[in-house]
């Protein structure tokens, strides 16, 4: 898919926008929480 398409997909679907956005922020965030989890400290 081109970044036209995809531009005019989303202007013809606006609330995909918000959705798509959300998507995002929901993966940034499990992506920070999953980060946190794999860290180990070894020492005094």
């Amino acid at each position: 898919m081109s970044e036209k398409d995809i531009t005019a997909y989303l202007a013809d679907n606006p609330r995909k926008i918000g959705a798509l956005f959300t998507l995002v922020l929901l993966l940034s965030q499990a992506g920070n929480s999953a980060a946190m989890w794999g860290t180990n400290v070894i020492g005094p």
